[in-house]
């Protein structure tokens, strides 16, 4: 492992390429410090602490922004924005004509072409999604409301500078992504999203060492709190260690279908003798990645949100106020029924985008214009309806997998086999884990295709 360490840093354009995506990493994390003009942080925290249910919901929210949404960096939106224009995207290619081909016909430049009108999307879901993370935290008073205002003269100007600022931090963050991916080592999206959920370790870990009472002194502190942190540090750990090997075994999982190509060699000068050439198709049992998690975290968190804006005191709709404080106290966080309703969604999401993109591949009319076939099935529908047959039974076992990690941290705290704290389960979140997982094995793959391409041995033995 060694020698192939000194064998990447030897190599000048690798190691400038890896030290640029440190450098540009670096950038993004002292930027995530700087506060939006007008707004005091330690403000926002206090407020924060004081709610436990938006106190939870953020928590998993800065899976996407590096923490830095509690502190209301100028990039605490993260590429979050980003992400959900990707994923329009993706789910319309399908559906409009000119995108698929975009997609599918145009090679590089059709893609060129999907990417920009994927950031042209961002802008405006940037905008919105600020303005309403600055509406939600004036209502609970972490923003002055003197400040937050649209529709007053005198708060117009600075509220539309915190929202400028904000969806420029967005597409900042694009641009350092989009930098990384093209002169430096991985996917520059990914590796935000990486970065920022490892610059939550730190935190974490000192949060449950407060929590556990280790960290008080005197007559405050509880008896045994030392042996208390020690074990929960070790339960925790020893469970981060399992999933990510199951997550690494279940990423790497696949079923491979066999394919006959045929080919012709020749023998002798003239004669041409017909062959075959074997292959196969990977089907990879977690087809989706953490695209599902993103899919319903986003459509559970959505009416949390909105439910934690509008089921305040002052609202005069009375119906309303009583409609969404009854939403927002079932779909608390630290019940069952917010658990359960992520499991069914996430197992649902996951069937879905694999056969999206699945569809998007067209597989089976692929195999008939090469001359490809599977043995034992007809070319064409039937080899079409075997592919998606066993695709299906595939992704049955990668849906119950993902939706099983996906509520893994609140099985564990409601078993109390971990102390229930927000913390806790931001440490052992499915997302947070999986991302982490595989964007740091893509990374080592784009490493050693690298490192082999310049030494014909690979990076990992």
């Amino acid at each position: 492992m060694l020698d192939r360490l000194r064998s990447v840093w030897a190599a000048t354009d690798l190691r400038n390429k890896i030290l640029f995506t440190l450098a540009m990493l670096l950038v993004y994390r002292i930027i995530a410090h700087v506060p939006v003009p007008g707004i005091d942080p330690s403000v926002v925290n206090s407020a924060l602490s004081k709610n436990g249910n938006l106190s939870q919901i953020f928590g998993l929210l800065s899976v996407f922004s590096g923490g830095s949404i509690a502190n209301f960096s100028i990039v605490g939106l993260g590429v979050y924005p980003y992400i959900t224009a990707s994923i329009v995207i993706q789910l319309l290619q399908p559906i409009i004509p000119a995108l698929h081909k975009m997609g599918t016909e145009e090679g590089d430049a059709g893609r060129n072409k999907l990417s920009q009108i994927t950031r042209y999307i961002t802008v405006p879901l940037a905008f919105l999604q600020a303005l309403s993370q600055l509406a939600l935290f004036a209502s609970i008073g972490a923003v002055s409301s003197s400040q937050f205002n649209l529709l007053n003269g005198k708060t117009f100007v600075p509220t539309l500078t915190a929202l400028v600022v904000m969806t420029t931090g967005v597409m900042f963050l694009v641009w350092i992504g989009e930098v990384i991916t093209e002169s430096g080592i991985g996917n520059g999206i990914s590796l935000i999203i990486f970065t920022g959920i490892l610059s939550r370790l730190p935190s974490g870990i000192q949060q449950l060492f407060v929590s556990s009472g280790a960290g008080s002194t005197g007559s405050t502190a509880p008896a045994g709190g030392g042996s208390n942190l020690i074990i929960t540090l070790v339960i925790v750990g020893a469970l981060v260690l399992a999933l990510i090997y199951i997550i690494v075994y279940v990423t790497n999982a696949q079923r491979r279908v066999p394919v006959q190509y045929p080919s012709k060699r020749m023998i002798g000068r003239r004669a041409l003798v017909e062959s075959r050439q074997s292959s196969y198709i990977p089907i990879n049992v977690n087809q989706g990645g953490m695209i599902p998690l993103i899919f319903a975290q986003s459509l559970l968190l959505f009416p949390v949100i909105l439910a934690s804006y509008l089921a305040i005191g002052n609202n005069p709709v009375k119906w309303l106020r009583n409609f969404f404080t009854m939403l927002q106290r079932y779909l608390d966080p630290s019940g069952w029924i917010y658990p359960t309703a992520f499991f069914i969604l996430v197992f649902l999401f996951t069937f879905f985008y694999a056969e999206v993109l699945w569809e998007q591949q067209d597989m089976a009319n692929n195999l008939r214009k090469q001359g490809a076939f599977i043995a034992g099935v007809r070319p064409g529908p039937d080899t079409a309806s075997y592919l998606w047959k066993v695709l299906r039974r595939v992704t049955l076992g990668g849906a119950l997998f993902l939706a099983a990690v996906a509520i893994s941290p609140y099985i564990l705290t409601a078993l109390h086999v971990v102390h229930s704290s927000s913390t806790t389960t931001n440490l052992l979140s499915a997302a947070s884990i999986i991302i982490v997982v595989q964007v740091a094995l893509d990374t080592v793959k784009q490493l050693q295709a690298q490192v082999v391409m310049r030494n014909y041995t690979g990076f990992l033995r």
